[in-house]
């Protein structure tokens, strides 16, 4: 009976996931609207509450984003093998798709016709817009207050002007200790402390005077006190030294994750998967992990291509937050800069990827077939580890996540935390947008990429895409595409 009702559950998985892998084009944004609309709205999966709450997870933790979401939804629908189940048939698809196309890549000469040249950097060009929308939307969401904006921004200029392995992960902690202190208001409270040691009866008497005015100008919540605003006063110290959310934070939609608000959603849909002592064992495990490619990363003087893949690739999964205009840039350090694949068929499997349905982090698969190349290594293991790697952090820390929820999400101090760290990763992705402009446009002279400023033609190429998606409803996939055909005109002109 156990048996028939695994089966029954899979079969319901495969049901109802089948077609995403094929036919969900687009980043994140794009997956999280179709999700909502196929689980929330169309099937009654989950609720909207719950949908809110994996949202908040999924993107305020590193990883694929999309990918987690569609994970922690089939798993707290039926369990975790259906979660995994789920994962498969979503990237499996776009993931052979791009191991078929590195082993095409693998066999194209050095220098290509300029017809694909030019088709090849219109898809670049499109691409960089649709990042570039993919970050504003995203700030929409992330920026809550005056702090949040800052840290958009301080990620965003960071990012541009230094890239290295260890140093994202360094960027993320202050973020999110920044927005720790600003929402506890610990500075506020030192500094009235300070003052009441200092000048007690001077404090006392600006308080008093703060209550009268509060009480002639009819406050509701300012009683009248006969001795003279006194225990108010009291009242009001108690009130300052107590964590709160400014006000700008306290109407948007990150902020109010903030908060504690009752939990009202159904026992059958909550996000308590398994226990959470599991769920913290799972994240202790995701860490180690990470410890332990590092340490053989750092020990060995040539450690085998396969383990160098793995570490890297582990490494870009667990420091990402933001999702895949994130780590297309990153790889490109991780992966390129190591010497394993080239700048051209970098930007070659950049221009293709935005055409596969699925997850962005499949690009990790069509590098690590390439890394591959000339070593011991097969092609298909390459692919295999690289995706792996890529994949393995996010689904852990997610999965740990959903045991340990319940008793994490009462915690104002930790999502609090998160939103410095998202607000950060959404700058990060503005770095993104930088980065791939700068090595867009690709020609048989100039393989390695220059900037797409360089003609004026991809300026508006990228314009269009951008333009197209944010305003006239174009599907991205489609925006792509048609960067693609403008490139081709592009050419044509050239040659007339």
């Amino acid at each position: 009976m156990q048996l028939q009702a695994l089966s029954a559950k899979l079969w319901a998985t495969f049901a109802t996931n089948w077609s995403l892998g094929f036919t969900a084009f687009g980043g994140p944004n794009v997956h999280f609207q179709i999700f909502r609309k196929k689980f929330v709205d169309d099937i009654g999966w989950i609720d909207m509450q719950v949908y809110q709450e994996l949202f908040g997870i999924c993107q305020a933790t590193p990883g694929p984003a999309s990918t987690k979401m569609l994970f922690c939804i089939n798993a707290i629908h039926f369990n975790i093998l259906a979660g995994l189940f789920a994962f498969l048939i979503w990237s499996l698809p776009g993931a052979l798709g791009m191991y078929g196309l590195s082993l095409g890549i693998a066999r194209v000469g050095d220098v290509l016709p300029e017809p694909v040249y030019a088709l090849l950097t219109g898809l670049n060009a499109a691409t960089v817009g649709i990042i570039a929308l993919a970050a504003v939307q995203l700030a929409e969401k992330a920026i809550t207050d005056r702090l949040t904006r800052l840290i958009v921004v301080f990620g965003g200029c960071a990012g541009i002007l230094y890239t290295a392995l260890w140093y994202f992960p360094v960027l993320l902690f202050p973020a999110g200790l920044a927005t720790l202190v600003w929402d506890y208001r610990w500075p506020q409270s030192l500094g009235t402390a300070v003052v009441r040691l200092v000048r007690p009866r001077q404090v006392d008497e600006r308080d008093q005077s703060r209550d009268i005015e509060l009480q002639h100008a009819g406050s509701p919540d300012v009683p009248v006190d006969p001795s003279g605003g006194k225990a108010r006063s009291r009242a009001s110290a108690r009130e300052a030294s107590q964590p709160t959310m400014s006000n700008e934070a306290s109407t948007s939609n990150v902020a109010t994750a903030v908060t504690d608000e009752p939990r009202t959603v159904p026992v059958e849909v909550q996000m308590n998967v398994f226990s959470w002592q599991v769920g913290a064992l799972l994240i202790a495990f995701s860490l180690a992990l990470l410890a332990t490619v590092l340490v053989l990363r750092g020990v060995l003087d040539h450690p085998p291509r396969g383990i160098s893949i793995f570490a890297n690739l582990y490494l870009a999964g667990t420091i990402i937050f933001g999702g895949g205009p994130v780590v297309i840039p990153l790889l490109r350090e991780y992966v390129v800069a190591q010497g394993w694949v080239s700048p051209r068929d970098f930007l070659l499997g950049l221009a293709i990827i935005q055409a596969f349905p699925g997850p962005n982090f499949n690009f990790a698969v069509y590098l690590g077939s390439l890394s591959a190349l000339h070593t011991p290594l097969p092609t298909a293991v390459g692919a295999l580890v690289a995706y792996l790697g890529i994949f393995a952090p996010g689904l852990l820390i997610s999965a740990g996540l959903m045991g340990i929820w319940t008793r994490l999400r009462s915690q104002r101090w930790l999502k609090s935390f998160l939103r410095g760290v998202n607000a950060l990763a959404v700058g990060l992705v503005f770095t993104a947008v930088y980065k791939l402009w700068q090595i867009g446009y690709i020609d048989a002279e100039h393989s390695v990429g220059q900037p797409l400023g360089t003609d004026a033609w991809w300026v508006v190429v990228t314009a269009t895409s951008f333009t197209g998606s944010r305003w006239f409803g174009l599907n991205v996939a489609a925006a792509i595409l048609l960067g693609g055909v403008m490139g081709l005109v592009w050419y044509g002109v050239r040659q007339a």
